[in-house]
């Protein structure tokens, strides 16, 4: 990827806008910000691409959600991932599989039901199915425990680096400047508005800076004095070897954040949630989660007792307290922008993210969007909340 990132000792003088974070969801940003005609983009990174959470997820991409804002948005950025391929000349091994949701209880089950009722409300073909159903769709499960399964065949599975390296040309094509091992060590202002950067290869002069850090937003937000509420999760995830293609959808179960897929090389790709993590941005592995992972998905298809774990890696989710994102310009600080906060979902969302941003920013387009995510919900209590959250 030598082509499509900057030497940082050629980072430029000045800038029309600066993105902090070069994930999928600061380039995808970055893209759209050129695309619209912005003419002086640069990107910055502390690391290398896909050194983070865009190099470290599942690659799952659904519209299956509980919320009417989240699944408009996903019906967007899941028709973007479908033809990202051929837009950005890359394969992503984009493969429509499907998400298929278990609920194991009555409680589970009826939330399950009144996201269908509200996804089948905007036009998505999401069903529920019984236990019967799940193993015409998943032969392998055990399904004893099985309440009822949410089912979306549209929904997908990708390669997440392809996404990462697909941004990063085609903002090199547009003259966007990537420049990755270059951190940011400072944000200066007038007091009212941002006006410069300052890396360790020196100020880039700008008015606009984006914070799409992920998990390490709060430490920028941070140098401007800004506090945001989110956190970094560490989450892990791990592959086995190839097996014989039997598992055509995702599969996931809300009550404890397992969640499954097969690659279209034949591993298992996985993860479940691990609430006993160090607090703080850890990337490390832990024999904790392979304890956890290995006895859930065995007791849901028992003939992968077998299976060998070829691979374990981490990555740090972003929580915040009522599951949303924080986006939008910062209250008392012009030019400061937010575009964190997304869980463990920040891969699916940011086709669409980075396009409404950049449409926000220069047309002052979907304005309701970033007002409702926006960071000052969480000092007027007008939290919000979102259920069909993985991991």
């Amino acid at each position: 990827m030598s082509t499509v990132v900057c030497d940082p000792r050629d980072l430029p003088e000045d800038a029309d806008v600066v993105v902090v974070g070069a994930g999928i969801m600061g380039l995808s940003a970055a893209y759209n910000l050129a695309l619209e005609g912005v003419g002086r983009v640069v990107v910055l990174d502390k690391g290398y691409l896909c050194g983070g959470a865009s190099g470290r997820n599942g690659g799952g991409v659904r519209s299956q959600w509980s919320s009417e804002i989240n699944i408009r948005l996903m019906k967007r950025s899941l028709a973007i991932c479908a033809e990202f391929a051929t837009r950005m000349r890359i394969n992503v091994w984009f493969r429509r599989g499907g998400y298929l949701f278990l609920a194991r209880s009555s409680e589970r089950a009826a939330q399950l039901a009144r996201s269908v009722e509200l996804q089948r409300a905007h036009g998505l073909p999401t069903r529920l199915v019984d236990a019967a159903e799940c193993r015409r769709i998943v032969p392998e499960l055990a399904t004893d425990a099985i309440v009822v399964a949410s089912y979306n065949p549209q929904d997908a599975v990708v390669f997440p680096w392809p996404f990462v390296w697909g941004y990063a040309a085609a903002c090199r094509r547009l003259g966007v400047g990537i420049f990755p091992f270059t951190e940011l060590i400072g944000i200066e202002t007038d007091g009212r508005r941002v006006t410069a950067v300052a890396t360790p290869f020196g100020k880039v002069r700008t008015p606009l800076v984006v914070n799409a850090a992920g998990a390490w937003s709060p430490e920028v937000a941070r140098l401007v004095g800004v506090e945001m509420p989110n956190r970094p999760h560490r989450h892990e995830i791990c592959a086995t070897e190839p097996l014989k293609p039997f598992l055509k959808p995702l599969v996931a179960e809300l009550a404890t954040g397992l969640y499954f897929s097969q690659s279209m090389r034949g591993e298992l790709v996985g993860g479940i949630s691990n609430e006993q993590v160090p607090e703080g941005l850890d990337q490390r592995s832990s024999l904790r989660f392979l304890g956890l992972y290995a006895r859930a998905l065995t007791g849901l298809v028992p003939r992968l007792g077998h299976v060998r774990v070829l691979r374990q890696w981490a990555g740090c989710y972003d929580i915040t307290p009522d599951g949303s994102p924080i986006v939008g310009e910062v209250d008392g600080l012009e030019g400061f922008v937010l575009l964190a906060g997304f869980m463990g979902h920040g891969f699916m969302m940011a086709p669409i993210m980075g396009q409404l941003l950049a449409r926000y920013l220069l047309a002052g387009e979907e304005a309701e969007l970033f007002a409702r995510w926006n960071l000052r919900r969480f000092a007027t209590g007008e939290l919000l909340q979102e259920t069909m959250i993985l991991g």
